[in-house]
């Protein structure tokens, strides 16, 4: 697989990677040894950048993603994290002690010494914005507790507000043929400061795999379930913020454009990743997966050629016909 340069950190990942979320078992019961295969199954096609969180399964997912870490020392896997959600989202609590604090958890869950990439997960906008952030996160990488560390956003403005800080090696954003903003200004502006762009939820949590339908039921403990009306976390979140009726229709219409555009062989899902894979300025995209054949589709991917421009102008006609309106100024 193609691997790209990820920004300021220095090193390179494969540019289709994988997210984590699931092996914390939050979308549903998620078993070790499903996981651990998940995660054989990605290294094995390919996959060099893993994404997880201190938030997933409250630390499942790095003890999961640790032990695997530790079983092939030499695979030149990269593995990012994320800290912060783990307390309440007031700009107090992120302080340097409370940094130290939240990362000697991270690394004891994975089993390293040094982080090779931390990310804010989804700090408030003040947070963003404050100088202190990034003193305390530049004393962290002087100390050695991290090699390189960047912010994982929810809107374009705070994304912007990162990539302007000169030691923030990379922006996690939402990026998926239902969010198409963070095309026109950001992705430009990590270009040209040097920023990776970790483009997550490519799925648009599952609606683009063209697999639901009204009549859908998710578990009781799965987010497209509980937090449909962002009572948990940002609803953008969750099917990229999109209404669920709204977005199975126009899912219907982005698979009805892959049949009618690209090759038989290519799925939805995997029509969906390669899309977010080849927007210049991606770095990486993180899809997840839950088996073993998610994750070699998922790989699949990015082995894909260019996209045709017919396909690539229909998903900018369905966002613009089904979704901008309700989308674009939120984000």
């Amino acid at each position: 697989m193609e691997q790209r340069s990820l920004g300021r950190t220095g090193r390179d990942a494969s540019m289709v990677g994988l997210g984590t979320w699931q092996l914390g078992a939050d979308w549903g019961d998620v078993s070790e040894a499903d996981a651990r295969a998940v995660l054989e199954a990605s290294a094995a096609a390919g996959v060099t950048f893993f994404d997880t969180a201190d938030v997933y399964g409250d630390g499942r997912s790095e003890q999961v993603v640790g032990r695997f870490l530790a079983a092939h020392p030499d695979a030149g896997l990269m593995v990012a994290t994320k800290m912060g959600r783990r307390a309440e989202q007031v700009p107090s609590n992120y302080t340097l002690a409370n940094f130290r604090a939240w990362l000697d958890r991270s690394r004891a869950n994975l089993g390293v010494d040094r982080i090779d990439l931390v990310q804010l997960h989804c700090p408030p906008s003040k947070v963003i914005d404050d100088d202190a952030t990034y003193d305390a996160l530049d004393a962290l990488a002087a100390d050695g507790v991290i090699a390189a560390y960047g912010v994982s956003v929810e809107t374009c403005a705070q994304a912007l507000s990162a990539i302007a800080r000169p030691g923030v090696a990379s922006v996690q954003i939402i990026l998926n043929a239902f969010r198409l903003k963070p095309l026109d200004e950001v992705l430009p502006a990590a270009s040209d400061a040097g920023v990776a762009i970790i483009a997550r939820v490519p799925l648009a949590s599952g609606l683009l795999s063209g697999r639901y339908d009204d009549t859908t039921v998710f578990a009781a403990d799965d987010h497209r379930t509980y937090n449909r009306d962002g009572s948990a976390f940002d609803v953008g979140e969750t099917f990229s913020g999109v209404d669920y009726g709204q977005g199975v229709r126009a899912a219907a219409a982005f698979t009805t454009l892959v049949r009618s555009t690209l090759s038989p062989e290519v799925t939805p899902a995997q029509a969906a990743v390669a899309w977010c894979a080849q927007q210049p300025g991606v770095s990486t995209v993180i899809p997840g997966a839950r088996n073993v054949a998610q994750a070699h589709a998922n790989a699949a991917a990015g082995d894909l050629g260019p996209l045709p421009t017919e396909f690539l102008d229909g998903v900018r006609s369905i966002y613009d016909t089904n979704l901008r309106g309700a989308i674009h100024p939120r984000w």
